[in-house]
């Protein structure tokens, strides 16, 4: 019996270290995720979404509800809270709450926004219309065009402003197409550990390309560079065109008014 006893004693203890164990690293893992989002116990987030063919509804695209899932799950796992904003119902400046920002320049004013502001190395193509530069991204000096259903680019983006630990990430997902921002979304769903190792607390920026979305939708995602510090540097400012020279005939008209 005392056999018996001495080693039900010794298998409770290993389980209850064992479950000590397990929940020590539940909780590093979470208070880690907690950081690197800027999302504390019952924290408040911003989803900023576009309104779909600008109209006055919040009417979201079917992908760009795929990102808001996506996003909620992360935010969820957090223990925080989300709130979904249009873009042009957003008059306020970051680093208080996290904010999540879903859409290209074009049809999101605030993705516009924070692209001027905060990443003015990147320049995205809003002509409305078709053609090969439409779409297009200049990152630096480098041009990365769309190629519908076959090859399309997206930003993912981390950034922070400011070195105050208590200031929130703004977080942005800027692709050519709603379905990259889906891929992105889930990206960084997938990707978080091993972002915040490498990067910490720090701001990031990544160029992804979502290859052959017509066959295989946002899962099939590469890493193209991290652009940080191309796309936290102002383009050079373009040359002015010089002025035309002047014709025969413009010249001798300007002799006789002198």
């Amino acid at each position: 019996m005392r056999n018996i006893a001495l080693g039900v004693l010794a298998a409770g203890i290993s389980a209850a270290l064992g479950w000590l164990a397990r929940t020590y690293l539940w909780k590093r893992r979470l208070r880690r995720k907690q950081a690197f989002f800027g999302l504390p116990d019952n924290s408040e987030s911003l989803l900023v979404v576009n309104r779909e063919a600008g109209g006055p509804e919040l009417t979201v695209m079917r992908h760009d509800v795929f990102a808001l899932l996506e996003l909620s799950a992360l935010i969820k796992d957090c223990g925080a809270h989300a709130q979904v904003i249009a873009h042009d119902a957003t008059q306020q400046g970051f680093g208080e709450r996290t904010e999540f920002c879903v859409g290209g320049p074009s049809s999101n004013r605030r993705m516009a926004a924070h692209l001027h502001s905060l990443l003015p190395g990147v320049d995205v193509n809003v002509d409305a219309e078709p053609g090969p530069e439409r779409g297009a991204f200049l990152i630096g000096s480098e041009r990365y065009l769309l190629e519908s259903g076959k090859g399309e680019y997206v930003i993912l983006a981390r950034l922070v402003a400011g070195q105050d630990r208590g200031t929130r990430p703004v977080f942005l997902f800027c692709g050519q197409r709603a379905i990259t921002n889906q891929a992105a979304t889930r990206y960084l769903a997938r990707n978080h550990e091993r972002l915040a190792r490498k990067h910490g607390g720090n701001s990031f920026v990544l160029l992804l390309k979502v290859v052959n979305s017509q066959a295989y939708g946002p899962d099939v995602v590469e890493l193209v560079a991290d652009v940080t510090r191309a796309a936290r540097t102002p383009l050079p400012t373009p040359a002015p065109e010089p002025e035309p020279e002047p014709t025969p005939a413009r010249a001798r008209n300007s002799r006789r008014a002198s």
